[in-house]
């Protein structure tokens, strides 16, 4: 099981802010596990944190902006890309400004820091939003974001624009190891024919040639081009030359869908877990990545906790004969089939439901319901298969309930389920006790779960 990942040591980065000017100071800094992404502004009284989840997101037209009350932190896209791709999952970022240095208007030199100052492990487990069925959403002028099942998290963005010198471009990324040397050095875009209604909204003042592609590929009169030039502090040239705009050349030739890959990436990391899935997006945009982003958070609340990977084809961990050495259980009462995973705080097992299970025969003739009791016990053995498997003798102990809390039942399980057990630690074992949460799920669904405290004994 892959651990939480935090900073080893803080790093900061200082510069403009795009929309502002200002320049502004970032102090990245490790936090503990669980925290998730936050940033602090220093700037204002009390030091108010903002997290980084996609319900706190605002106007998303120009950069992803954060939300809180009266406080708002712009630009954080890139910032969020460079640790996403890190796999660092917890990270206290500190700004005495109301937005994100824009830097080179890529995530190239967030990724550099983060490279020269390390990640370390944490204790907590990393919590993944496993994609299990294909999402979408569409927008009204032609945007489209998939999201499909997958092994790892990857994206595929398609762009397309009307224009005579940036038509349609493609950007895939297969992995998050490719990121730092084929994504983060992409810079970020603009077209002239939008400079003008951002500079009359106040926005841009750091923006310029150093940290932006502008793409001039409709002809202005030259006296209208010489006056936005000047603006924007760039030298005069002849009006007529359309194409790129820059101070260095493009890094790749499809450099502007590998951004709008990049912005995919910090937006959907709003989702506050790591992705295993395959973002195929169409025309994206911040707007609709962070409206999607807010989707993915319905459907994690929605499935509180997710429901384990199940591959029958997977060898086990312990098959029936090693379940049968460490529990005494024996027909009718042996009720894990099998474990597909463990490690010192949880444990997941299977049992499959069959129509000849004994109990069916009065519970309930002509409706076959396995009792809430024996999916209580089944969890029970699961546990027990997790304590015991921290001990050096364990097939000379045996655990015992002492006390069982918070029982739901969601859903009957009836013959033909495959039920998954998820059984993990809620403290570490003192004294021979130990407590214990544990989920069933059929499919998707939680269809029942318990908190219980059980007793580790040396068997006589």
């Amino acid at each position: 099981m892959q651990k939480q990942l935090t900073l080893k040591d803080s790093f900061v980065l200082k510069g403009k802010g795009l929309h502002t000017g200002q320049f502004i100071t970032a102090t990245f800094t490790p936090a503990p596990e669980n925290h998730g992404y936050k940033i602090q502004r220093t700037d204002l009284e009390g030091e108010p944190v903002v997290e980084c989840i996609a319900e706190n997101v605002g106007d998303t037209q120009r950069g992803t902006v954060l939300v809180k009350g009266d406080i708002k932190i712009s630009t954080i896209e890139h910032a969020m890309a460079a640790l996403y791709a890190s796999g660092i999952d917890n990270c206290l970022i500190k700004l005495d400004g109301p937005e994100m240095p824009i830097l080179d208007g890529s995530a190239a030199l967030f990724m550099q820091e983060i490279e020269k100052a390390g990640v370390v492990e944490q204790n907590a487990n990393k919590d993944f939003y496993v994609v299990k069925h294909k999402m979408e959403i569409k927008g009204e002028n032609g945007e489209h974001i998939i999201l499909v099942p997958d092994d790892e998290f990857c994206v595929n963005a398609m762009i397309a624009f009307n224009s005579k010198i940036l038509a349609s471009q493609f950007a895939t990324l297969n992995s998050p190891a490719e990121f730092a040397s084929e994504i983060a050095s992409a810079r970020t875009f603009v077209f002239v024919r939008e400079i003008e209604p951002l500079l009359q909204a106040g926005l841009i003042k750091g923006g310029d040639l150093d940290n932006a592609i502008v793409i001039y590929e409709n002809e202005l009169p030259q006296d209208r081009f010489d006056s936005l030039a000047d603006k924007i502090g760039i030298p005069h040239k002849d009006a007529s030359q359309l194409g790129y705009l820059n101070n260095k050349p493009l890094t790749w030739p499809n450099e502007t869908a590998r951004h709008k890959l990049l912005d995919i990436i910090g937006d959907l990391a709003l989702i506050g877990k790591p992705i295993k899935g395959r973002v195929i997006a169409t025309k994206p945009g911040h707007t609709i990545n962070n409206k999607f982003a807010r989707e993915i958070r319905k459907d994690i609340r929605k499935h509180e906790v997710q429901c384990p990977n199940y591959n029958p084809n997977e060898e086990p961990v312990m098959d029936v004969n090693r379940i049968r050495e460490l529990l005494p259980h024996r027909y009718p009462m042996q009720l894990v089939d099998k474990i597909i995973a463990i490690d010192e705080n949880y444990i997941i097992g299977v049992k499959n439901v069959t129509s000849n299970e004994p109990f069916f025969t009065g519970h309930f003739p002509q409706e076959p319901v396995m009792p809430g009791v024996l999916l209580i016990e089944a969890m029970a053995q699961a546990g027990g298969l997790l304590v015991l498997n921290t001990l050096p003798d364990p097939e000379r102990f045996s655990t015992y309930f002492m006390k069982i809390d918070n029982v739901k039942f969601r859903r009957k399980v009836v013959p033909g389920d495959t039920l998954i057990f998820k059984v993990k630690l809620l403290s570490p074992v003192r004294r021979g006790i130990s407590s214990m949460r544990g989920l069933i799920f059929v499919g998707d669904t939680i269809v029942a779960e318990a908190e219980f405290t059980a007793q580790i004994v040396k068997n006589k």
